[in-house]
């Protein structure tokens, strides 16, 4: 951890819980996106469409390409959206920071991972709750009816997955827990909750950039997936240690390009594929071990029966 070397790490309590400017404040960005994105989120809901302000079509507009959503509702929720994927952003720097500086202390861990839960947790699972899990006139009256007794439950799941996926991370990286380095610098257990939350949102920016309502029902599996990733033992890639320092094979190189073209021509389409991408790769990448292990247990309960 930020103690570098040192055995002992930190020898008191107020050593671990000192609070370092920079990297706090890229936390704090993550916390009021969030935080911000839960009032867009509400005003998007109840605000009347004759009192919305011009400003606020303007900026959803501006931030989307020069698209202009069609109502006032949508300009609240495209910016909601764009919060959360400022939270990313944030929440990629702070420990970049923290590191590049050796400014890590436990407070900032905690108070990431509070930050996260507020930013990943609550903040996406209001946005599908309002956008996608509420029942709507272009639904069948069955979707409709499951929606209206279900929708706040999956809603509630997904922000549940996401607190049980960061309190697991917080208890695999503590620095006073042997073995912990493994988690502290290999590869996430289980879909980062920064990554679901990112994939929900820009799976949401382009249903809203597309005018796609009616396929909302489409959506709640993928969701209930995502929130499962999250607290699956699946190993994710982290990229938390690379640097302009750090060298990479061709082919991850070649990725890196297309993604930077996906971003420059796709704009915020862009942010759908590069995520959707994320998620599935390590359940396609490790599948056929799953099923080697599966095919070998049950061979193994078959010779036992016998």
């Amino acid at each position: 951890m930020n103690k570098g070397e040192d055995s002992n790490l930190w020898e008191n309590v107020h050593q671990a819980s000192k609070i370092y400017i920079l990297p706090n404040v890229f936390t704090t960005g993550n916390l009021f996106f969030g935080f911000l994105s839960i009032i867009l989120c509400i005003q998007a809901r109840f605000h009347p469409a004759e009192q919305t302000e011009g400003t606020m079509k303007s900026l959803a507009t501006l931030l989307t390409s020069g698209n202009a959503p069609k109502d006032s509702s949508t300009a609240y929720y495209l910016l909601a959206i764009i919060c959360i994927l400022a939270s990313f952003f944030c929440d990629a720097l702070d420990g970049r920071v923290a590191r590049a500086s050796g400014k890590m202390s436990l407070f900032g861990k905690e108070f990431d991972s509070l930050s996260d839960s507020i930013s990943f947790g609550v903040a996406p699972g209001l946005l599908t709750f309002f956008l996608i899990l509420q029942p709507a006139e272009s639904m069948s009256e069955t979707y409709r009816s499951l929606l209206k007794n279900t929708g706040w439950l999956i809603g509630f799941v997904f922000m549940l997955c996401a607190a049980i996926r960061l309190a697991r991370f917080n208890v695999l990286t503590n620095p006073y827990i042997m073995g912990h380095e493994k988690y502290e610098t290999g590869d996430f257990c289980g879909l980062p909750a920064p990554a679901a939350a990112g994939a929900v949102a820009s799976i949401a920016l382009t249903m809203l950039s597309f005018d796609l309502g009616a396929y909302t029902p489409l959506l709640i599996p993928l969701m209930i997936l995502i929130a499962w990733l999250m607290v699956s033992n699946i190993p994710y890639p982290s990229f938390k240690h690379i640097n302009w320092t750090t060298s990479m094979r061709f082919r991850s190189f070649v990725a890196l390009i297309v993604c930077l073209i996906l971003i420059v021509y796709l704009k915020e389409y862009s942010f759908a594929i590069i995520f959707l991408t994320y998620v599935f790769w390590s359940p396609i990448k490790y599948s056929p071990r799953a099923i080697k292990a599966i095919k070998y247990k049950y061979k193994k309960i078959r010779a036992g029966s016998k």
